[in-house]
């Protein structure tokens, strides 16, 4: 089946939902309006069995199909939270909060859920339960590990969980996928280099950290190119590089360095992390520094099911015709790699056509993609839980 003509009809609709959301963005777990008017639109459907305050404002909301005498249920998520980033668009539905912008199409997800939830529950041509998750804090807060955490799959018997996401450069509504890895785990660091400050005349005086500092960069990235397997990915990115002092004649006390580690493979994050903190302890204490550091776990790796991955191509393929079922993973992070680790299920890139990449102040969601998301949505519910 094709695009399904009701999401025709709804555009316009499910357009301003989005562009409403894109005025309104907010960050992480700090999502008051956008949670309110979530909730607000479900409401105005005739959906009543909605829980919010999930992840402090995350909502959980069920639709029951006409019959439900499978047992099965069925989770769908959309991302609800935006970025700390000041809109270049020029759009006329432009952010309303400076510095703050739904630069990753986060509003695009969410509507398309709604718009699926409106359908599913006009026809409810489905036998079981649907659960639609809309979730906080993807961008760096681990909403999704917060919401299973809190017990969501469980309270909600959730047997299988779906998301997706747009993907800029790839054509306007062409599904992407793959079995297996998807998106790379995204974990972080903070490293404090100490050593003696002193006189940039007299450096035999005091402890270099800045010249410590730059050996632990270029130490670092010998975990690519010498103790991880090349034909697997890993990327060290030292990303600050920050000192105590701006002037020119002083050697800092201490500095700073923050950064990221990206890999693709379990084995090859606990690698990289422990290579990480050996390198920086040596190099250190090789230049007569002491060396503080705090490895933060963040997203793993977003493993698709391979059974679940081929249903959801297949659930692509009839919506668009055309799927890439190989696609290239991304070294990008997504925490819906924890529902991942807690229950089966896929996750889908959908085309956004050509323009700035996501977490661009001047990126655009393309309102065009709507019926393609939504249906999708729609024919995972129908052809997972096919009516009785």
């Amino acid at each position: 089946m094709p695009i399904k003509n009701r999401f025709a009809e709804l555009h316009p609709e499910i357009t301003g939902w989005r562009r409403h959301l894109h005025t309104i963005p907010e960050l992480l777990f700090d999502l008051p309006k956008t949670s309110a008017y979530v909730e607000g639109v479900l409401r105005e459907m005739g959906i009543t069995d909605i829980t919010t305050g999930i992840a402090q404002t995350g909502i959980v909301a069920v639709i029951e199909g006409r019959t439900n005498t499978s047992g099965r249920v069925v989770g769908l998520r959309a991302d609800m939270d935006a970025l700390p980033i000041q809109e270049a668009t020029g759009l006329d539905y432009a952010s309303t909060h400076p510095g703050k912008m739904h630069a990753c199409g986060h509003d695009g997800h969410t509507a398309m859920l709604l718009g699926a939830a409106k359908y599913l529950h006009e026809t409810r041509n489905f036998d079981g339960k649907v659960v639609l998750i809309f979730q906080p804090a993807e961008e760096g807060g681990c909403g999704g590990r917060v919401m299973c955490d809190e017990g969501m799959m469980e309270r909600w018997g959730v047997q299988e969980v779906y998301g997706m996401h747009n993907h800029p450069g790839a054509p306007a509504g062409e599904f992407h996928i793959r079995p297996g890895p998807l998106l790379a785990s995204a974990d972080q660091f903070d490293v404090v280099l100490t050593g003696k400050g002193g006189h940039a005349a007299a450096p035999h005086e005091a402890i270099d950290t800045n010249l410590a500092a730059a050996h632990v960069m270029v130490a670092l990235q010998s975990i690519a190119s010498r103790n991880v397997d090349p034909l697997k990915q890993v990327i060290v990115s030292v990303c600050t590089l920050r000192s105590e002092t701006e002037a020119y004649n002083v050697l800092p006390q201490t500095v700073l360095l923050r950064g990221t580690v990206r890999a693709l493979d379990g084995a090859v994050r606990d690698l990289a992390q422990a290579r990480l903190e050996k390198i920086v302890s040596a190099t250190a204490d090789a230049y007569g520094c002491t060396a503080q550091i705090d490895y933060q776990l963040g997203c793993p790796v977003t493993m698709n099911h391979p059974e679940n991955t081929d249903f959801a191509a297949d659930m692509a393929e009839s919506v668009a015709g055309r799927v890439e079922r190989n696609t290239v993973p991304i070294m990008a992070g997504e925490d819906f790699s924890f529902m991942l680790e807690v229950r089966p299920g896929a996750y889908m890139f959908l085309g956004n056509g050509d323009g700035p990449q996501v977490h661009h102040p001047a990126y655009v969601f393309n309102d065009d993609i709507i019926p393609a998301g939504c249906s999708w949505f729609a024919e995972i519910v129908e052809k997972r839980m096919p009516a009785a």
